[in-house]
This record gives structure tokens, sequence and C-alpha cells, in this order.
């Protein structure tokens, strides 16, 4: 699998998908000022980055202290995304990011920047994987720091979207910010097959002769 960073950093975005969270975000913080807000939004934007950025130096080595296989990884965490961009393209909430029941004790904590806003919320299980899976076929430490900045740009526009979040709901609605999820899903559909797919010659090595 080469790596782009364009093509990571979609991949992340799609992923992390901000949009998603601007409605939860606005939900958590009613009784909070804009400096306030504006400061919860950069301190969730720096935890996505710093979770992209360790997952990127430990994915590989965490997998062969665990005794994974590359492809099998690949084929899991495949799946796991595939999941996730089946609920978004039926604009359900995502089981995998966070549940009903975390989001109602997020309401009564004094900061919800990291927990539940920037994990598992925005960097959840999924986008963790694919994290995973970059660093795992990276072939030096170019690729890996292509990881790393895509990683940082995605935060960047996380922390715009929340910043911008009255605004962006205003326009969007919910109509609007579940078209884009759809659309946003039908991406993530199409790199979860790839993922697979990829792990799947990797596991068949027959498989790429046919």
């Amino acid at each position: 699998m080469e790596l782009e960073v364009s093509k990571i950093f979609m991949a992340l975005l799609v992923l992390i998908n901000p949009l998603s969270a601007v409605p939860i975000f606005i939900g958590l913080t009613p009784h909070s000022s804009q400096a306030e807000r504006k400061k919860i939004a950069k301190l969730a934007s720096i935890t996505i980055a710093a979770v992209v950025c360790l997952f990127s130096l430990v994915g590989q080595g965490l997998l062969s202290f665990l005794g994974i296989s590359i492809g099998s990884f690949q084929v899991a965490g495949g799946l796991l995304v595939l999941m996730i961009a089946l609920a978004m393209m039926n604009a359900q909430p995502t089981p995998t990011k966070t549940t009903d029941e975390e989001r109602s004790e997020a309401e009564s904590k004094a900061n919800i920047a990291v927990v539940p806003l920037a994990i598992p919320l925005m960097s959840g299980p999924g986008a963790i994987s694919t994290v995973i899976i970059y660093a795992t076929t990276a072939h030096s430490w170019l690729d890996v720091l292509k990881i790393i900045v895509s990683g940082m740009m995605v935060a960047i526009v996380c922390y715009g979207a929340l910043n911008m979040a009255t605004p962006i709901s205003r326009v969007l609605g919910k109509t609007g910010i579940n078209i884009v999820n759809r659309v946003m899903g039908m991406l993530l559909a199409a790199l979860s097959v790839e993922i697979m797919v990829d792990g799947l010659y990797r596991l068949f090595p027959l498989l790429g002769n046919h």
C-alpha cells in the first residue's frame, strides 16, 4: 500500500469526521462561553494529533509484541472501518465511538475535551486502527512522517470545525450534516475494501497471481 499524504489525510478526515462531532460538541457545552469552547476545541485537536503521532510511532512495534500479522490486522481493521462506514451511510450513531452512557457522563464533567470528545468520539478505534495499518505498511521514516503530518492537518481541520460549530450547525442543520456523513461513509467504505484486499493479499500471496 503506497503511502501518500493526500490519501492518508482524506482517510483520517473521513474517519475522525469533525462534522459529526459538531452537534455533540454544542450539546456538551451549552453553558460555555466562546473562550471556553475555543479552549476545549484546542485541547481536543491537540489530543487527536497526539493520538495519531503516538500510534504512528508504536503501531508496528505493538503488533509485533502481540504477535499479530499485518495482514490479519488489516482485514480486522478494514472490517471495523466498514462498520463505521455503514453506520455513516445510514446516518446512525457509530457504536464503536461513544455510547449514550458515555455522553451522559460527559455532561457532568468539567473538561470534556479529551474524553469523550477527542477519545473516543473523534479519534476512536477506527481511526486508531487505520493509523496502525498505515504505520505497519510504512517503508521508511519518511512514510511515518507522512502519517504524522496528515494527522496534524486533520487536527487543524477539527479545531476549525469545532470553533465554527454553531454557524456550521445553523447552516447545514441535521439534514445537511447527515447528507455529508452519507457521502463520507461511501468514501470510507471504499477505503475499507482497499484495506481488506491488501490484507488478504498479505495473508494469501497466491491471490495476487490471479
